[in-house]
Formats: C-alpha cells, structure tokens, sequence
C-alpha cells in the first residue's frame, strides 16, 4: 500500500505521510517511500516543500511490530552501512530533506516521537498545532536516537536541553518545544500555514532561495573563512542574473516577479 503521497501545484511539493490510521508509524515500506519521495522531489522543479502527516498525528516514530522483527537479525548489516552517502537508510529519512535543495515546512499535529521527531527535524521549518507533542522516544525502548538526530539536534537546541530530552524520554507540549527551539512557531492549522509560507517561498528567486539554502548548510558546519568565501561565491552567481534582474524590474513595477 502506499505510504506517501505527492502532488505537485504552483511550484510546491505537497509531500503527505499517508498511513493516518496508524498515525503514520514508520515501517520498512515507510522509510523506504519517504526515502524516495525526498528523492523524486529534490530532483523536481519545485521551489517548495510542505511535509505533513494525514490524520490525527504528523507521525508516532517506528512501528514496533516492524521493529521487533528487524531486532531479530544482525543489527550490523543494515545500521554500519553507509548506503546514502554518508548515512544508512533509517538516517536518510530524516537526512534527505536537508538534501533536498529547496526550503521544506514540515507541519505537525498530534505527536512527532522518536523517529517522527526526527524526520520533522529534517525539515528547514517546523509548525506545530499548540496542542501537539514531541519527544526523543527511543530511550523508552532502551535505545538512543539513531535516525540523524544527533546531527540535527545539537544545532537545535542547548546541550542541557539535548541531554534532559534524550535520557527521559519525556514527551513535552509544542508550547515548550518551541521555547526549546524544537519548533519554529505554532498554529491552530499548521498545514494551512505551512502551505501560505511555501507560497511565500515559492514566489522569490528559485535560483537564490536554493543558493541560500546551499549558503546556511554551509555556514551551520565549516570555518569561518570558508563562509566568507562562500556568502561571495554564490552572490556572484546571482548578482545581474535574469531571475535577479526580474526581482529588481518587478520591485520598479510594483508587481510580482515572474520566473521562467
């Protein structure tokens, strides 16, 4: 059965977790169809991505049915290999979204735990409904976070804070995980206000809102003269372009751009 869906409309990436009826719990066709959904986005023309869950919650975590079978074999195999890059197919649930060149809204209700925290955290921004919980799940179940959370955690949040939410095991309100830095900002209707700031999104330069993508990965993770270096390398490749030339024209005009 299919576990995603995507659609495309005026330049967004309309990317749903479908399995509501399990509160879109991550088995072995899940990661898999998230996986390649990130995939065949990154590779389209879309400007924007809004990743949401149907149903009451954006996503429970794993499917312990399915995670009790897989804990019957050899970890080894299918957690040491580096089967994307630089991380194996749990990681890259999460980790495909920050490859994914255009900016993604992930839209949460309902709970975002373990493994959905983290496919969450993949995303650029995350809106919450005020009533929605979050929690770094895995210590419940004697594990530790293992699908790229402690990549994109510790730039998230304090080291404290990291620490408190990784041995409890708590769930904590969106309230908080937005004081927290977990969430970007909350709303009665995360996906309708996720959908208004793709639309936003959609509507400046492609070819600079991909390059400030491109810019912020890198001035989150290299030295200081690497960054400076890349802010003029990209400007470079902006400044006098048709897309910014268009920008300036429409700016004149009082108009919106128009991108070809």
């Amino acid at each position: 059965m299919s576990r995603v869906s995507i659609e495309y409309k005026d330049h967004i990436a309309h990317v749903t977790l479908t399995r509501g009826d399990k509160m879109n719990a991550l088995d072995d066709a899940m990661i898999k169809a998230i996986i390649s959904a990130g995939q065949e986005v990154a590779a389209s023309d879309a400007r924007a991505v809004v990743l949401s869950g149907e149903g009451k919650s954006f996503c429970a975590g794993l499917d312990m049915a399915g995670f009790a079978s897989m804990a019957q074999t050899d970890p080894t195999d299918w957690l040491m290999s580096r089967s994307h890059k630089d991380a194996n197919e749990v990681q890259e649930v999460a980790l495909v979204w920050r490859r994914v060149p255009v900016p993604v809204i992930c839209a949460i209700q309902g709970v975002a735990y373990g493994g959905g925290l983290q496919l969450a955290l993949g995303a650029d921004v995350r809106i919450a409904h005020p009533e929605a919980k979050l929690s770094v799940m895995e210590m419940k179940w004697g594990l530790i976070p293992d699908m790229g959370g402690m990549v994109l955690l510790p730039k998230l949040v304090r080291s404290d804070v990291l620490r408190l939410l990784t041995y409890t095991a708590r769930p904590i309100g969106a309230a908080q995980a937005a004081e927290w830095g977990l969430v970007t900002k909350l709303s009665d209707d995360p996906r309708t206000e996720a959908i208004a700031l793709a639309e936003n999104i959609a509507g400046q330069s492609p070819s600079a809102i991909r390059a400030a993508k491109r810019l912020i990965k890198v001035a989150e993770s290299q030295p200081r003269a690497e960054v400076l270096t890349e802010e003029s390398s990209e400007q470079v490749a902006l400044i006098g372009k048709p897309e910014q030339m268009e920008v300036i024209a429409a700016q004149m005009q009082g108009r919106k751009p128009e991108f070809k």
